[in-house]
This record gives C-alpha cells, structure tokens and sequence, in this order.
C-alpha cells in the first residue's frame, strides 16, 4: 500500500482542532492583503531569508508536504506569518493552536532536511492596518519538533490508513463497475467513451448530446471507470439548476445497485439556508449549541459518515442531529473526504470557491462534470458581478456608528459630485473615478476595522451594504475588458436621486480559466454547446478542447417542425402579431387536443396573448406563468401535465419551464416558439456586441444571436424526450426561415413546411 499523502494544512485541521466552531464575523485580511502582508514581513528581513521554502517529511504510512512561509538561517528561525486585523485577542485559542501546530510540523520537516539539531519557531502575526508584528519565538531541540511530527501523524495514521484502504477497496470496485443497463442508449455509448478518453488524457471535453440519451449517466459512468484506473481523488459533479443534482443522485444511485457493495463516498452539498438548523442563530457555541463543541464532537459524525457512504442531504442532516453538531458545516467537512461531490456550479467557480480552494489547498487530481453547461456563461457573468445603489449606502450610513458618520459623508459626497451630471438614466463609463474608488476603499477599510473591534450587534443594513461594498471593491480592483462599469440614474432631473453603481462582467474567461487548469480534466455537457467557439471563448476554455456532437436518438419523422414566415415577433410588430399567434395557437390544439406550451419573449408579451387567447377561445383551457413563482407554484405548474389533461401553457422563453423540465409522452405534445429568444437591444447589451467584436469579430452573434438560439433549442427540446415520442414544434417568426438560423437548429430536425 502507497503513503498516504496529507497537506500540512489537512493534517493540523485534523488533529489540533478542538472545541467551538467560531463564525462570529471578525473580518479577516483579503487575499491580496494578506499576499501583501507576506511581502512586508519579507521585505523586513535580510537578504538572504527564504521564503515558501516547500518541505516534505515522513512517517511509516504517511506522506507529509506543504510550503513554510520563511525561514532566517542568520537566527535560524521558521516564521509561519498570520495576517489579521485589530486586536489580536480576538483570535480563538482553537485557532491559535493550529497555527503553532502547523509552524511545529513544518519545523521538524526543515529540521530534518537541513540537519538541524535546534530550531527556533514563530508565529508572526502581522497587523494590516498598523503594520505591527507580534511574535514570541520558542527554541525547540529536532528530537522535540519530530516527537510533536510523531504524535500528529500518529494520531491521522489510524484515519490514513483507513483512507488508503477505502482507496483501494474503492479503484478495485470502479474496475469492476459495470453499465447498470443491458444496453445503452443510442449515442450514449459514444459518449461515455469519448468522456473516459478524456479523463484519461486529462482534456477538457464538450459534449453536445440531445436530451433522451441518458447524458447524466453517460458522463458519471465513464468518469469513475476513469477514477478507478488511474486514482484520481475526486468527481466533482456539479448543477446549474437544482434539477440536475438529483439527475446526478439517480444516476449514482443506479450505478451503486447495479455493483454489490460500490465502494463509493457520494455527498450532496446544500446551500447553507437550506441546510441550516437555526437561522436565527449566530455560527459559535454561545449562540448556537450546534456549534457549541463542534470539534470535539466532529471525529465521531465524521466517523459515521464516511462508513455510511451515502451521503446525501437528508442523510447528512440525520448524522449530524445524532451528533448535536451543524449540519451544514459537517457537510463541508465530508467533502474533504468524499469521492463524488455533487452541487451547485458556484461551489467550484465563484470567486471564493470552497471546492476550487480545497483542490488547490490538498492539490487533488480533480475530474470535473458540468451538467447544462450552455448555462455557465450567465451564472459566471453573475458570480463576477457587484452593484452599489446610494440608497442602501444612505440607510447605512444611518445607522452606522458614530465613528463611521465622517465616512459615509465623505464616500457620499464623492458619489454625489462624479454622476450629478449624468443626464442619461443609463451610461456606461470607461473607468470608475479614482477618487470614488479610494473613498469606498477607505469605508470599506473603516468598517471592516468596527467590525474587528465590535463583530456583534451590528445592523442589518449596515453589513447588507458592506458586504456589497466588499465585493465591488474587490472587483473593482481586477476591472478590464471583461466587464463593464456602469451607471443608472432613477430621475437624472433630480440631484437627490438613487445613483446604482455596477461592476458588471460581460466575459468569465478570464475568472474560470484557472479552475479549468486546476482540474484534471473537465467535461461540459448540453443538448446546445454550438457552436463550440462561441463556449471556448466565452468561459476560457484552452485550444487543446475537444467538441463531441452525439447523433440524437430521434427520428425526424418524430417531430413535426413548421416555421411561419407571416408572423413578425419583433418589438414593433408585437401588437399586429397578437391574433395570428392565437389563431395558430387553436388550430393545432384543434387538429391534436392535448399537452402544449407556448413561450413568449417577456412576460408583458405572454399576458396580451393570453387575454387575447382567453377572449377568443375561451373553451381551450390555458395555464400561464408568473413572475416570481414559488417552487410550489412551480411544480403545480408542471403537475397540471398528465398523461390525460389538455391545455396549453403559457411560459416566458428563457424561463423556469424552458429547459430542464421532462414531460414524455403525453404529458407534453407541442410546443408554439413565438420569438427568436434574442436578448433586449440595451446600452448593456450593445456594449457586450461592440466589446465581442474588438475581441472575437463575432459582435452580433456573440451578444444577441447565439443566447437567443440557445434558449430556443432549449425550449423545443422539452417534446420529445423519448425515443417513442411524437409532437409538434411550431417556430413562429420569419427569422427562422433564415440560412443562419437553420445552420443552429438540430440536424435530426427536418423542417416540413412554411407556412
């Protein structure tokens, strides 16, 4: 059996942590502060100091590496450098002992590669703000740092060498893993095959594949036969929609009865609103007794899960209530230790990933599936995206502390000054003015250090407007071509008015592209990944990808598809295009009574053809959507789709009901598209179409064209989900007939007449 491999990082977390779990908010230095932090302390040392010196060390079982922050060879003294803010006291002794353990552990390791008999450590604690170091250097002798090194891996040696175990119960199960049905699915093989490869040859891969194969099979199949073979660490599975987590658990849940005994960690992770026990409660044991002893009592839920395996929400939740501890923090924990994890898309991509950040922390061999990929542009774009509105920063400043009124006033009057002249309700700016910028550093920094100081009773608004304030900055401080920076005036006549300031990126790729490089290899998979540059460009992607178009499994003769070039859905036409969409609309229904939906361009759209709809039919029954409905709402929406109802459904395009919703058979028998799905013609999105030409040379395409039509192939995919499935699809714009649109469209598609 191979030594386990351990982080410094992962190994003192394991084995020093005890007590309370401790959220109170205490502001910590951002990343760049502390970056920054690091190169002060460096600066102050001799020449000759070394810095990020990477250690290793060993014992029987174990395999122990990580990087030391610095180390003096005039004092002969390893600093493991701490940044914080304010008072020092406010740093839990819990927490204090994991730095001294890590310090202790990288100094046995130094001791040992340099042949030191004595080594002095610190852990230097540096003040941002002051500047001020704090640190209490202790002399150790190398026989007390390798008893420490000793004790530490003794005490992980019992959970690695369970881990190695499960390893290699694990690989040797995946092997043996076989396809859970007789026979796969047309096309599915074909993609199961090309996403192994991929694995295999570390690539990223997108795979374009019709509803009705099996995707979320074929793809999770694959990739833990790739697992097994090569001892990857983890599968990352991850959703742009709830929908698609449970898609990923029933697949799993295949997998895991078609092998006796699958030695397999699978965790669902869930947002922390869903998962929490008390929202009412603040994270740290005198408020929440979840949190009360957390580390204390974490060894036994750990021990609990991970021989229970399965770990989905519900199970997790059930562990932790057996335990008293948090369930949603326990979560977190377990994906350190699970095999497959299964969440949302923001866990790997956003800025302040908890996957991304641990796959780079324990440097894992990651493999990653992205389900619904076609929807990773917008969901970045809005990861990467900040607003401020000077009302939020008003009611903030009202009730800030008094300390804090100065500020304010300041940041406000600054504000105030750079758009009282803007005349336009909405204007995009080529900078944000360097003076705002400093004056919204300065508050950010101001009430960062109150909250240092006073983390506890401080008003909702105030921490609301703060934290947006955080991330604006932040973003602010990587702005370029990605985004833009704009600015929206409610009543430019108005010197009073609300102002809203926005950071707003328009291209992720520079933001994902790391994550793509940090992960092993990457499968994205849609029925609409085309075409294949449009995605390359937009999210990152390296050259080296690979474009996979699975052949659909349907037959042309399945679907009906009928373009009709009389009928206009642009802005100006809408009103003229009221009737003839409703006369379409009743003679279909007509000829085949049954399940339909129709989808518009906007709800104001929808809502004049509905009442227009209702007026002239009123014995064809409809159901419409509203905006903002409930996941309740929602799913009685769908419910009103049975094998025996008829009525047509009124849905905006782009929308809850526009993709990844299944209704075969006939629950669902035609669809009516009333719109090429193309996004508003906005200062926003006209910029987008100039920055993507300078860029890409595809300006029109890039911002309107291809997010319209991929709404569309969405939307019609909803028909036909089997392959014993048959209906209607009725595009209803002129625009369709169009080469270029027709170029988008599914080959298995064969358009039989225009009306």
């Amino acid at each position: 059996m191979n030594d386990y491999r351990v982080s410094v990082n992962s190994l003192v977390a394991f084995t020093a942590r005890a007590g309370d779990l401790d959220l109170r908010f205490t502001p910590a230095p951002s990343a760049i502060e502390g970056i920054a932090g690091h190169q002060i302390i460096r600066q102050r040392r001799r020449s000759n100091y070394e810095s990020e010196i990477r250690l290793s060390g060993h014992y029987p079982g174990l395999a122990v590496s990580g990087r030391a922050d610095g180390y003096d060879p005039d004092s002969n003294t390893l600093e493991e450098i701490k940044t914080h803010r304010a008072d020092l006291s406010r740093i839990p002794e819990n927490q204090r002992a994991v730095h001294w353990a890590q310090a202790k552990i990288y100094g046995w390791m130094l001791c040992q590669s340099r042949g030191l008999s004595t080594l002095n450590i610190a852990v230097v604690y540096f003040n941002i703000l002051s500047g001020e170091e704090t640190a209490e250097p202790m002399c150790f002798k190398a026989k007390q740092l390798q008893s420490f090194f000793n004790q530490h891996s003794e005490k992980f040696l019992s959970w690695a060498e369970q881990e190695s175990a499960h390893r290699e119960r694990r690989n040797t199960s995946l092997k043996a893993l076989p396809f859970p049905h007789l026979t796969y699915r047309t096309g599915q093989r074909e993609l199961a095959e090309k996403v192994f490869l991929a694995a295999r040859d570390e690539q990223v891969l997108l795979a374009q594949a019709t509803t009705g194969i099996g995707k979320t099979l074929g793809t999770i199949f694959p990739q833990l036969k790739a697992m097994g073979e090569h001892n990857n660490d983890r599968l990352f599975f991850l959703t742009a929609k709830t929908p698609g987590r449970q898609l990923a658990l029933d697949a799993l849940e295949a997998l895991r009865k078609a092998c006796y005994d699958l030695q397999l960690r699978v965790l669902e992770h869930v947002a922390r609103d869903k998962a929490c026990i008390y929202p009412d409660r603040a994270c740290h044991g005198e408020s929440c007794p979840l949190a009360a002893g957390f580390y204390d009592r974490l060894p036994a839920a750990r021990a609990e899960a991970v021989s229970r395996r399965w770990l989905s929400h519900e199970a997790v939740r059930d562990i932790a209530s057996r335990h008293t501890i948090c369930p949603y923090y326990l979560s977190q924990e377990l994906a350190k230790w699970s095999d497959v994890f299964v969440g949302d898309c923001n866990y790997y991509f956003d800025m302040s990933a908890l996957m991304y950040a641990y796959t780079v922390i324990n440097e894992w061999r990651v493999t990653v599936l992205v389900d619904e990929a076609h929807n990773l542009v917008d969901r970045a774009r809005g990861m990467y995206t900040a607003s401020l509105d000077s009302r939020a920063l008003l009611e903030a400043r009202d009730v800030a502390p008094r300390s804090l009124r100065k500020t304010f006033d300041r940041c406000w009057e600054v504000w105030h000054r750079s758009y009282r002249d803007q005349i336009e309700p909405y204007r995009i700016h080529e900078v944000i003015p360097e003076d705002l910028l400093k004056s919204l550093q300065r508050l950010v920094s101001q009430i960062t250090d109150h909250l240092s100081e006073k983390p506890a009773g401080n008003d909702g608004l105030l921490m609301r407007f703060y934290f947006e304030a955080m991330l604006f900055v932040r973003l602010a401080e990587s702005l370029g071509d990605h985004s833009l920076f704009d600015v929206a005036v409610d009543d430019p006549t108005d010197p009073t008015t609300e102002t809203t300031l926005t950071i707003r990126n328009i291209l992720p790729a520079p933001f994902l592209a790391n994550r793509f490089r940090a992960a092993i290899s990457t499968t994205l998979f849609s029925a609409t990944l085309s075409p294949v540059d449009y995605f390359k460009d937009m999210l990152g992607l390296p050259e080296t990808a690979q474009f996979l178009e699975v052949a659909a499994p349907f037959k042309a003769e399945q679907l009906q598809v009928q373009i009709d070039t009389k009928i206009s859905t642009r802005y100006n036409d809408r009103p003229r295009s009221v009737t003839p969409i409703c006369q379409r609309l009743a003679t279909q229904y007509t000829a085949r009574p049954g399940n339909y939906l129709a989808f518009f361009s906007s709800y104001v759209y929808l809502q004049q053809v509905h009442d227009a709809f209702q007026r002239n039919y009123p014995n064809i029954a409809t159901i419409a959507q509203r905006s903002g409905m409930t996941e309740q709402e929602r799913a009685a929406f769908l419910s009103s789709f049975t094998d025996t109802s008829a009525h047509i459904g009124f849905c905006v395009l782009g929308g809850a009901f526009g993709e990844g919703i299944d209704l075969p058979g006939n629950r669902l028998v035609g669809a009516f598209i009333t719109t090429l799905g193309l996004p508003a013609k906005t200062p926003v999105n006209e910029e987008i179409m100039r920055r993507m030409q300078l860029r890409f040379g595809r300006g029109y395409d890039y911002a309107y064209f291809y997010p319209g039509l991929q709404k569309v192939i969405q939307a019609a995919g909803r028909v036909i989900r089997t392959e014993t499935d048959t209906g209607v699809l009725m595009l209803l714009d002129d625009r369709y007939a169009r080469s270029e649109a027709i170029r988008m469209m599914p080959g298995w598609w064969e358009i039989s007449g225009m009306a």
